[in-house]
């Protein structure tokens, strides 16, 4: 019997109405947004964009609900918006092809500006309220290194076409590249960037990852930043990192520091020297859970 196709976990569940409104949230959400949005309406305007109907605040609004009430489309965006506020932005009649349009052209660089303006404030509410406690793990780390962060690259899934302009392009086409930086301890985001390209290798996002590195960071680093020039960069700049070790690697072991049934820790020359590439001196941690292994190379020093 022939398997069935494997199904897209965010795709699990098809909403065809939007959820309902919850006061105390949007309230929260204009009282952070309002700021930032404000702080952008010079930009706006250097744009050469009218401050007619469709805004900057009315787009940041629509946005947001579309993302936060999972409306199912743009349709259903404008039949909502009919009836009922979106967030702060009273209700009014818009037709559809107007605000579909408005998506197509609207600069994705004034949504960027909005979101970095809104992280210094995230971060000082994270600060102001009671913390959470921290896994020991992350308490231990922070004695060594100034700051935990979290680099990963992800392809964007293919466009759905809600949009009729969009009807015409090729089913299954994917969005594009993205690359995201967290702050490990507070879980918000420090750095976002975005690559046209689906096919795009994560060593595109190399160089700006780099400047934003500080000395004494621990960078937890997806697998596709495996590049040796990458990681000796990153040495050379007294950044650590722990990322996973790939299949076939070229391996010379120099020194056991434990070697048990769950969990073997060696000291290791990691690569060959080919094309100008670095051989480096790293850690390899081999975990054993149940009978998965898993493997991660480091650069931090045994104790």
């Amino acid at each position: 019997m022939p398997k069935a196709a494997k199904r897209n976990s965010d795709h699990a569940q098809k909403h065809n109405t939007p959820t309902i409104d919850n006061e105390a949230i949007a309230s929260h959400l204009e009282e952070l947004l309002t700021p930032a949005i404000f702080a952008q309406q010079k930009y706006y305007k250097q744009l050469g964009l009218r401050d007619r109907i469709i805004n900057l605040s009315f787009m940041v609004a629509a946005v947001l609900t579309l993302l936060w009430r999972q409306v199912p489309g743009v349709q259903e965006l404008t039949r909502l918006l009919a009836r009922e506020d979106l967030l702060w932005c009273r209700s009014r009649i818009i037709a559809q092809q107007s605000l579909s349009e408005r998506f197509l052209v609207f600069p994705s660089e004034l949504f960027e500006r909005v979101f970095k303006d809104l992280l210094p404030q995230l971060q000082l509410n994270w600060q102001r309220r009671l913390k959470r406690p921290l896994p020991d793990s992350v308490k231990f780390a922070l004695l060594n290194f100034e700051r935990i962060w979290i680099a990963d690259g992800s392809t964007l899934e293919a466009l759905f076409r809600k949009l009729k302009s969009l009807e015409d392009l090729k089913t299954g086409q994917l969005a594009g590249k993205i690359c995201t930086v967290i702050d490990l301890v507070n879980r918000l985001p420090i750095e976002v960037w975005f690559h046209t390209n689906p096919a795009a290798s994560e060593t595109n996002f190399e160089a700006p990852l780099l400047k934003l590195l500080p000395a004494k960071t621990l960078i937890l680093l997806d697998r596709g930043f495996y590049h040796f020039h990458f990681l000796q960069q990153l040495i050379n700049q007294e950044v650590h990192f722990i990322t996973r070790l790939k299949a076939k690697a070229s391996i010379k072991y120099l020194k056991i520091f434990s070697y048990d049934h769950s969990v073997k820790d060696r000291l290791i020359q990691l690569g060959t020297v080919r094309r100008g590439a670095p051989v480096l001196t790293l850690r390899l941690i081999e975990i054993k859970v149940g009978k998965t292994s898993y493997s991660y190379i480091t650069r931090i020093s045994h104790k």
